[in-house]
């Protein structure tokens, strides 16, 4: 048996937390005062098991040389990476833990390949930021390509010297109730700049190139369902797909159509790194081949 398969028992009754938003609106860097406030043990990011000031194991996203290979990385797409993750996860004693993404789907796939539970509460950027350190992340991830890791600069820069650009301090005071005073403290965050956002410019995938895909994806799934409309609709949580089409006869419908949705999730997630929220395929007509 092996380590992950043992993960969904050894794993009952741990807490999972996820901590949703769009990318760089700023949830590295407001990750490690959430723990503070609710317990949180450990905290998955791009990649990486952190826990305190020490990543644990993974490997960052960041230091990826592409976009796609960064979303593959953040996803866990690996399975040598994910059995890294399992095995840390085994060995460590904890009650709570954070994971960052950008979508609820995206957060799920994550607890699924760990084998974690699913999340109990899903936290939004938007509940624990203002408006204004919201457009000021963005603005730093847009025009200055700077990521935050939330583990000191220390950390980072024996695990990921190449990439490392600045440090941060995030001071805060705390009241105590057992003794009437306050406590204060401060966490160090490190700035990154990732291989993927030197010396680049945006990269966007049309719609219609999106469609393209889809087109291609069930021609080679299969090439006797025929795609009569096909509309792809993306959104900030990823793309919407709805597909009608003329099915051969003698298909078993309901399995063949899951096949097909998951075939055309998988394709595209993969090649694209945009996540889908869902596939609907209408049949118009059972036809023969």
């Amino acid at each position: 048996m092996n380590i992950r398969s043992r993960l969904s028992y050894f794993f009952k009754g741990i807490q999972v937390f996820a901590l949703v938003g769009e990318s760089g609106t700023g949830k590295s860097y407001h990750a490690k005062l959430l723990s503070r406030k609710l317990g949180i043990d450990l905290i998955i990011d791009d990649g990486l098991l952190i826990r305190g000031d020490k990543i644990l194991g993974g490997r960052s996203a960041k230091r990826e040389k592409n976009y796609m290979g960064a979303i593959r990385c953040a996803l866990f797409d690996e399975k040598t990476h994910r059995d890294e993750i399992a095995r840390c996860l085994y060995r460590q004693k904890f009650k709570k833990i954070l994971i960052l993404g950008t979508s609820e789907k995206m957060v799920n796939k994550i607890t699924v390949r760990l084998q974690l539970p699913p999340p109990q509460k899903i936290i939004r950027i938007e509940d624990i930021a203002t408006p204004e350190e919201i457009e000021k992340a963005r603005r730093s991830r847009l025009i200055e390509g700077k990521h935050v890791i939330p583990v000191p600069s220390m950390e980072v820069q024996r695990n990921y010297p190449h990439i490392f650009y600045d440090r941060v301090k995030i001071f805060f005071q705390r009241k105590r109730n057992l003794l009437g005073g306050k406590t204060e403290g401060v966490f160090e965050k490190s700035v990154v700049r990732p291989e993927f956002s030197k010396n680049t410019g945006k990269i966007t995938i049309s719609e219609a190139a999106l469609s393209q895909m889809v087109v291609r994806c069930v021609e080679e799934f299969d090439k006797n369902i025929r795609i009569k409309k096909l509309s792809v609709k993306t959104g900030t949580g990823g793309c919407r797909i709805v597909i009608l089409a003329d099915l051969p006869f003698g298909t078993q419908l309901i399995g063949k159509i899951h096949q097909m949705q998951e075939w055309i999730i998988d394709y595209v997630e993969k090649n694209t790194g945009i996540m889908i929220e869902d596939v609907n395929i209408v049949i118009d007509k059972i036809i023969r081949p």
